[in-house]
């Protein structure tokens, strides 16, 4: 699948940083373009979804899994 990449990201006003493989990172920048957004923003909305506790590398990964199985459902 590819090497992870480590991303750094401002939410809620301090840097983070979260690590996707490149086919995942690809999709997440489709979904925010397909939604008019900057890819800041929708890290950050998927960020204020997670449950506490949750590792964010895993949440952007299931975030673009969701869509995807969406996307192939015509939903």
């Amino acid at each position: 699948m590819g090497l992870v990449e480590k991303r750094s990201v401002t939410l809620r006003g301090h840097r983070t940083s979260y690590s996707l493989e490149k086919p995942f990172y690809d999709d997440l920048v489709a979904i925010a373009a397909s939604r008019n957004m900057p890819l800041a923003a929708l890290v950050a909305s998927i960020d204020e979804a997670r449950p506490a506790g949750a590792n964010l590398s895993s949440a952007l990964r299931l975030y673009v899994l969701d869509w995807a199985k969406r996307t192939a459902s015509g939903k």
